[in-house]
């Protein structure tokens, strides 16, 4: 007797919005110039061997690539500070904090799933899941922190506006030395948040199956039709 197959019913959902997707992108090859740049400033290579000064430039090169991929992440990132609020719903910020109780719930799920590892998986999410939006959250402030701290050490050689704004971070972080500290310390924290990023994204496409990893290059995900009707209750809670 041939067993029946039962079919589920599968929902192609648009999540992530061009800009979404253009400003992940940009902000994930802005963060990988800056930490290679970055490093080779606080690190200075002796790639090459001349006896001319000029043929030495490349660390000239090395630091316009670093302030240069600054702006440009800066200004990508206050382009995402304002989708934030013009987006879709899966990009609004009421999906980076917790303030329902469904959305705590998801958060200690995914917990109990990706973290402790109770479960084998938490709730089913279209957008992030409420870990990884408090997460993203936190790197925005992280973000801001860098912005800080990386203008700031450029304003005592430059005399352009934007650097000369966070001037004043230099007398709060106690110095010029200290300022360089904290911005080094919060490379590393970008290195971190990467690899248990990519970590994460390959995970949850294994796991879910859903198109996680391709849906910010595409743009749209998979949702079965029965959770998306339970998850629109829950978050009506």
């Amino acid at each position: 007797m041939a067993t029946e197959i039962q079919t589920i019913p599968y929902r192609r959902i648009y999540v992530w919005e061009l800009p979404v997707r253009i400003y992940h992108w940009v902000n994930a090859l802005c963060i990988v110039a800056l930490v290679i740049t970055g490093y080779l400033i606080g690190n200075p290579q002796a790639i090459f061997n001349a006896n001319e000064a000029y043929q030495q430039y490349w660390f000239g090169w090395v630091r316009f690539t670093h302030f240069a991929v600054s702006y440009l992440f800066f200004f990508n990132f206050v382009f995402r500070i304002y989708w934030g609020f013009a987006g879709n719903r899966y990009a609004t910020w009421d999906r980076f904090l917790p303030y329902r109780l469904s959305q705590w719930k998801d958060l200690w799920e995914t917990i109990k799933a990706d973290i402790i590892q109770t479960k084998l998986r938490g709730r089913m999410v279209i957008g992030h899941n409420m870990l990884a939006g408090f997460s993203y959250f936190m790197l925005f402030l992280l973000f801001l922190l860098q912005a800080f701290t990386g203008f700031a050490l450029y304003s005592s050689m430059s005399d352009a506006f934007l650097p000369r704004l966070f001037a004043w971070a230099v007398p709060l972080f106690g110095g010029d030395a200290w300022v360089r500290q904290w911005h080094h310390l919060f490379m590393w924290g970008f290195i971190i948040f990467t690899i248990i990023h990519v970590y994460l994204v390959f995970y949850h496409d294994y796991f879910e199956g859903k198109g996680t990893t391709s849906s910010i290059i595409g743009g749209w995900k998979f949702e079965r039709d029965d959770e998306i009707i339970q998850r629109e209750d829950q978050y009506k809670k």
